[in-house]
């Protein structure tokens, strides 16, 4: 009883995996020492590094503060960010404004049309620990202006991110420029000059 059983199961097995072989698609041969040959891959921007994904928005950095800033009223920009589409957002600029009052907006730029999908308000305590409301509207550099002093140091990339900190008792700005093949920092001071590291 068992010879057959295993006799039967060892059938099961040869036949299972002869139409399995039958089921695969053969592979073209390849010389010795080859890799086969594989399809080119389409590349797209899930395939590059966001600071070549960033070069190629239509909408500048620059644009989308401009938009960010006028939503509502007398705000600054104080933090961007490029961020590639997902499931429920196009690419976009994601720019966080600071008002007077101390309220803190992330806006939404679509990176291709320019136009604000969404604001979300922010706790800014979440974000900024050591900086203060009074920081940021105090400070004689703008981040609008401190991206185009950070462009021109790079040789003439376009900023894809900022981030701002503080520096003594004022605010700074870290950028970072999208080149041709690479990405720089560029460290803004309060008083608009490029800081070294």
């Amino acid at each position: 009883m068992l010879t057959r059983f295993l006799a039967t199961a060892g059938a099961l097995a040869l036949t299972t995996g002869l139409a399995f072989a039958q089921t695969t698609a053969p592979t073209a041969p390849t010389a010795p020492g080859t890799a086969p040959a594989t399809a080119p891959a389409a590349t797209s921007t899930s395939d590059m590094k966001e600071f070549q994904a960033a070069k190629l928005a239509k909408i500048s950095l620059a644009q989308a503060i401009a938009t960010a800033e006028q939503k509502d009223g007398n705000g600054r920009a104080i933090d961007a960010d490029f961020e590639e589409a997902d499931g429920k957002n196009p690419t976009h600029w994601a720019i966080k404004v600071v008002y007077p009052d101390g309220k803190l907006v992330e806006h939404g730029i679509n990176a291709e049309t320019g136009a604000l999908y969404k604001s979300e308000n922010q706790p800014i305590e979440r974000y900024f620990t050591r900086l203060k409301v009074a920081d940021f509207n105090n400070a004689k550099v703008s981040l609008k202006d401190a991206l185009a002093i950070a462009e021109k140091q790079a040789g003439g990339g376009k900023a894809y991110e900022a981030e701002v900190e503080r520096e003594g008792s004022a605010v700074a700005y870290e950028i970072k420029v999208a080149l041709a093949d690479k990405s720089q920092e560029v460290k803004i001071g309060p008083d608009g000059q490029v800081m070294k590291d």
